[in-house]
């Protein structure tokens, strides 16, 4: 059996002298297309940066791809070696192509400037299939800057893509987005999973349910449970989570999750 693509022990972080994230533990496997739910304060973006090298860890592990341990890695080396990371507004070059920017990103560290005389066969191969992919190939000579919000977000998805990552972390990749936007952008990640290890930090739950993937819950600093959103949303520590002890069974509530965006609590440090 391979190693997974994460494997996260009792990872640890302190800010302050208050700890956000408490011992976490889970895995991820290749290929794998999971969603990371929870309040606000449960410690998601937190892992996110632990996982990107933005934030040092003060206890356990986090080791990428069966081999690289991420607290010895620099941000810029971790995205060098396949961990890709989409933050919840895009961020874009507004003032380039939809084609340009792309190309940008394909090829790494050379400056936008420098690319606009041209680029390669294979990079050009590499941006036409990007682009095909997100969906954006008869936008491609369109100003970035002039596309729709959910256009924008799937170039910067496209942009990830164009840097080959193994694993891809997006935060709320539809927050903002239409009901159509939202659907398409579902589709668009059942495509990515089938090539590339997903992780999707999210809040909306009927988007949640569009997919047969894992959910991981986390509260206050670990994982909660895990399951299939089917379990997930009738399990009466998460309901007690999201909703406070009133929604507990015996106090005359049904708990369910079932609204489209928890409004989430706690607030606390990601």
């Amino acid at each position: 059996m391979s190693a997974p693509i994460l494997d996260v022990k009792n990872l640890r972080v302190s800010f302050d002298g208050v700890e956000i994230l408490t011992g976490l533990t889970l895995q991820l496997d290749h290929g794998e297309l999971r969603f990371l739910i929870g309040p606000n304060g449960a410690g998601k973006t937190t892992f996110l940066d632990v996982v990107t090298g933005k934030v040092r860890p003060t206890g356990g592990s986090v080791i990428f791809d069966g081999r690289v341990d991420v607290r010895r890695q620099s941000i810029d080396g971790l995205a060098r070696i396949g961990i890709g990371r989409k933050f919840q507004a895009p961020s874009i070059f507004a003032s380039l192509t939809v084609r340009e920017n792309v190309a940008v990103a394909a090829n790494g560290r050379r400056s936008a400037f420098a690319l606009l005389g041209g680029t390669s066969a294979r990079t050009a191969g590499l941006v036409d299939e990007v682009l095909e992919t997100v969906g954006l190939i008869e936008h491609a000579n369109l100003r970035a800057g002039i596309l729709a919000h959910g256009e924008q977000q799937w170039l910067e998805i496209g942009l990830l893509l164009a840097q080959q990552p193994k694993l891809l972390l997006l935060d709320e990749p539809v927050a903002g987005m239409t009901r159509a936007e939202r659907d398409r952008t579902g589709e668009l990640l059942k495509t990515i999973a089938r090539q590339h290890s997903v992780l999707i930090v999210e809040h909306d739950m009927h988007f949640v349910r569009q997919f047969s993937a894992k959910v991981t819950v986390l509260h206050a600093g670990r994982v909660l449970t895990e399951g299939p959103m089917s379990e997930v949303q009738n399990d009466e520590r998460v309901i007690e989570v999201y909703l406070g002890k009133s929604a507990r069974r015996g106090n005359g509530v049904e708990p369910s999750l079932e609204q489209g965006k928890i409004e989430t609590v706690a607030p606390r440090g990601g």
